[in-house]
């Protein structure tokens, strides 16, 4: 084959490159990243989805057994029993699944709200200017640093019936019972303010850098115009760093909704239950490996249905910034 042919060889998919938009440039760049996220993410997804259409053969060496279609996912929102009574507390008359369900969309929610407002209000602080505000940022950021497993044993610690010094307090407020640590209503709120105190800082470093993206001549020129300092927020702040703002909750919230460590090493799993802790509790200690399977894909499409909620967000946000 002569140079001049494999010249024009070479040349036709360059050509082709160039005569495409710039939409479909960007997607065939980004075809080896999607290829390679299928082959990570989707298919194990799609090998769970296929795992939880077995049924469970816990006495066998084999944990799955023959075909059962749909049956674990209607036992599963039926609420029949497949996993161990001592899990559901007798406080919840829902069935199990659903319960789980509420605790892991209830301590989504709540914690999300309230780092999102907390981490907010560190983002203003840490975005004037004053002396120290290096340290502060440090301070700040410290109990994100913390590894999980020692961020509960502070809290299984501090809420300990009989060495912490934060049930006594609870108490006296009226708020916590004797144990609170084997109470599902205590131990949730215990769970929830470890969280919300460990990550209300991540969320402030993601606000911090939409907020750091803001032209200062716009707020100059609204306090020359004569703006109150909640108008220039309101108008000026918050639907400027609203893209940034959706997408450090979008990222809470999926790490929320997986919550897990911090319940076992604070209250136990049979205190606090969420989709995670059904997953683990059906796979290594009941052996029901297609139940626990069909709760793992019903948990990835609930944290998907969420993102498909926040991407239409960020996609009407961006519309309304065009």
């Amino acid at each position: 084959m002569s140079t001049d042919t494999e010249t024009r060889l070479l040349a036709r998919p360059l050509n082709w490159l160039e005569t495409r938009s710039e939409a479909t440039f960007a997607y065939i760049l980004l075809a080896p990243a999607f290829a390679l996220l299928a082959l990570i993410a989707f298919y194990p997804l799609v090998d769970t989805f296929r795992f939880s259409l077995l049924a469970d053969q816990t006495a066998a060496a084999d944990p799955f057994g023959g075909f059962a279609g749909l049956d674990n996912y209607a036992a599963l929102l039926s609420g029949e029993a497949l996993l161990p009574q001592q899990f559901l507390d007798p406080s919840f008359a829902t069935p199990l699944l659903q319960q789980a369900l509420f605790v892991t969309l209830a301590f989504a929610v709540i914690s999300v709200l309230f780092e999102t407002a907390l981490g907010f209000g560190q983002a203003l602080i840490l975005d004037q200017d004053f002396y120290g505000r290096r340290w502060v940022r440090v301070a700040i950021i410290i109990p994100y640093a913390i590894p999980i497993v020692i961020q509960a044993m502070i809290f299984y610690l501090m809420f300990n019936p009989t060495i912490g010094f934060g049930t006594e307090f609870m108490q006296w407020l009226g708020v916590f019972g004797e144990n609170p640590l084997a109470n599902t209503t205590d131990s949730f709120i215990i769970v929830l303010v470890g969280d919300i105190w460990k990550t209300s800082a991540f969320m402030a470093l993601l606000i911090l850098a939409g907020l750091q993206s803001v032209d200062r001549q716009l707020f100059d020129v609204a306090k020359v115009s004569g703006a109150s300092p909640w108008q220039r927020f309101k108008y000026i702040t918050l639907p400027l760093v609203a893209p940034a703002l959706l997408v450090a909750m979008l990222f809470r919230t999926m790490d929320a909704m997986r919550i897990y460590g911090l319940i076992d090493a604070t209250a136990g799993c049979q205190t606090v239950p969420s989709m995670s802790c059904l997953v683990i509790t059906a796979l290594q200690e009941t052996r029901r490996w297609a139940t626990g399977s069909a709760v793992a894909f019903l948990t990835a499409v609930v944290i998907g249905l969420v993102v498909v909620v926040y991407l239409f967000g960020l996609r009407d946000q961006g519309a309304g910034m065009t």
